[in-house]
């Protein structure tokens, strides 16, 4: 448990602004018409905020997830930060290091 009092988990990975962000959603029945009005944004802008929330969710709940540097990416791509393309570049180059490394400890016994 964390210093809160909850569960580690799918909260851990989203700041304060989407935590706020759901509360929001949560309160406004889910309507995205009515948290458009809220935030002052259009409609396609808070779809495109809930789809990368729940991206986010489901890196931190995926079991497929293999490395704290694999999350981070994942993240970073929910995000928007890190482009599709990007996101596989850089996880085929770390999982052919990973695959090294453990082919060089074998060798090494």
């Amino acid at each position: 448990m964390t210093a809160t009092g909850r569960e580690s988990g799918w909260a851990e990975v989203l700041g304060d602004e989407d935590l706020q962000f759901i509360k929001r959603f949560v309160l406004a029945s889910g309507s995205l018409k009515e948290m458009a009005a809220v935030y002052g944004v259009s409609y396609p802008t808070v779809r495109l905020r809930l789809d990368r929330i729940i991206a986010k969710i489901e890196v931190a709940e995926s079991g497929q997830v293999e490395s704290e540097f694999e999350r981070l990416l994942r993240l970073q791509h929910a995000e928007g930060k890190v482009s599709m393309e990007s996101l596989k570049l850089l996880l085929a180059a770390h999982r052919r290091e990973l695959e090294e490394g453990t082919d060089r400890k074998g060798q090494a016994g």
